[in-house]
Parts: structure tokens; sequence; C-alpha cells
């Protein structure tokens, strides 16, 4: 049984007092348990939201931190690794929210694995169906229920709401390359298997919570895109859109893509960001898009 834990939270203009409230409530109650709640604030620039979050600072064992500058997603881990003082480390993404009133102490029983991911769900909501980070969400979980993920439990690891040994973090923190949005969390699976850490994935899911616009979506995306292209030699063998590219680089239909993307990407784009998005839409416009990436 883990007896003492660093709970910590990145966060970038999302307001956190409410999941802190939750988990404060839940550690307080664990008996025995020494914690401490860490939300690090990436440089938010919504001042409102700033100040709602510093209520955080009101609970007993809770801190929230302002940064000045954005450093990025992997920078801001690190930093909070940095923050704690415990040996064990729960870290969730500001966005989700926690609704098993057994959160916590699933976690605190998971003493047994040097990383533990519980995962997240997504509840049906007719009323999203016209939003496209929904419909993606959606469907991605119902392809990795706990049980597949174990299956590849490296490939399958996301940062979103995780248990780490501090000793892991030490030997392997996350890469600062990664300034930018999408896919430090898939190059830190590969580190993990690469240091033979032994991931466990469990049913202890929180729930994906704030969605963005469809057009702030496509232009996360994008910028993902370019970040997956710049590393893509890292990350091959992690990446489903990078093992495409390449198999239609050796069927020489790559151009294909290619062509098919300046003719039909806008078309794509802006069927993605409309009031009917696909994902069929989705995803032609993604493959087309990292093609057409150039060096």
């Amino acid at each position: 049984m883990i007896s003492e834990l660093s709970i910590v939270i990145p966060t970038y203009n999302k307001e956190c007092v409410q999941l802190v409230e939750v988990l404060y409530g839940q550690a307080s109650q664990a008996e025995s348990l020494r914690y401490e709640i860490i939300v690090a604030d990436d440089g938010s620039t919504d001042e409102q939201i700033i100040t709602l979050n510093r209520h955080i600072n009101t609970f007993p064992h809770c801190r929230y931190i302002e940064c000045k500058e954005n450093t990025g997603r992997s920078a801001i881990r690190n930093f909070l690794v940095r923050e704690s003082q415990y040996n064990w480390l729960l870290f969730i993404d500001s966005r989700m929210r926690v609704r098993k009133e057994d959160f916590l102490q699933t976690y605190l029983e998971q003493d047994n694995s040097d990383v533990v991911y519980g995962g997240y769900i997504v509840e049906e909501d007719v009323m999203m169906r016209h939003c496209l980070r929904y419909l993606y969400e959606r469907h991605f979980l119902l392809l990795h229920p706990a049980t597949e993920r174990q299956r590849h439990p490296y490939h399958d690891f996301h940062t979103s709401n995780f248990l780490i040994r501090r000793s892991v973090l030490d030997r392997i923190p996350f890469d600062e390359r990664f300034k930018h949005y999408g896919y430090e969390d898939v190059l830190y699976g590969r580190r993990l298997e690469e240091g033979k850490m032994d991931v466990h994935h469990i049913d202890n899911a929180v729930l994906f919570s704030g969605f963005e616009s469809n057009e702030t979506f496509i232009e996360k995306t994008e910028v993902a895109l370019y970040t997956l292209y710049t590393f893509r030699h890292e990350l091959k063998g992690y990446s489903r859109m990078i093992q495409l590219s390449e198999k239609l680089r050796r069927w020489r239909m790559l151009w294909l893509v290619r062509l098919g993307f300046r003719i039909f990407g806008k078309h794509w784009r802006k069927k993605c960001v409309g009031e009917r998005p696909t994902l069929r839409s989705f995803n032609l416009y993604r493959l087309g898009f990292y093609s057409n990436i150039k060096g």
C-alpha cells in the first residue's frame, strides 16, 4: 500500500479548483496517507482563470504555482517533479475530472509496478455530435480498453492520468525538446520500454471534459503533426501515422495522397471545422497534411 503521494497537475488556462477539491477530499480520507497536491500553471494568459486557481492555496497540503513563461508540456512536468517531495507521483491533466469515489484508493493499492496508467473516459452525449474532438476521443477509447492497452503497454501510454515512482522519473525525465503540442507522451512510452520499466494498465479512469472548438482542435492537430514529423525517427514504431506513411511510400502511392491533399485538403478541413464533422474527413486531412510536410 502506498503511504505517501504527490498529486501533480500541469495546467494552462484551465480552472483546476474543482479537480483539486475532489482530490483533496479523497486524499484527506485515506488512512495514514502523507500527501500533497501541486498545480503548476505553465504561463497562463487568462487572468480570470489565474485568479480562480489561486483559491487552491487555501486547501491544506495544496499549492498553486504560477510560472511566468510557458515552458512546454514536458518541461512543466519535470518542474512538478522537482517541486514534489514524495516517492510516488500521480499526474493528472487539468482538463480531467474525477468521478470515481475510490479513484485515489485504487491507485494507493498499486505499489507493485513502476508505472500505472488508469485511462480516461468520454461520456456519451448526443449534444456533442458536432464536436470533432468528442467524436475522435469516443472512437479512440472504444478501440483501447484497458485489456487492449495492456497488450501494448508502451504504445498506449498517455500522460492524462498515471501513477509513477520517483525513481523512474529521476532516471527517465520528460524530453524537454518537445516545446509544442503533441507526442511527448508517445516518446515517453518508448523511453519506458527502453528502460525496461513495468507499465501496468488498469480501469481507473478520469472523465475527459472541456472540449475545444473544431477550429482550435484542427489547429492543435496541425501543430502535433509538425511535432510528429520533427521527431519521426525517434517515434518510428510508435505512431500509426508514421507507419501508414511509410507503407504508402513503399507502395509508391504517397504522391497520390499528396496530390489528393492539394486538391481536396481545403474541403476536408472545411468539413472538419463545420457543424457536421466526420472522422473520415479528419483522418484524410491528417494523412494529407502530414504527407505534405517538408523537412
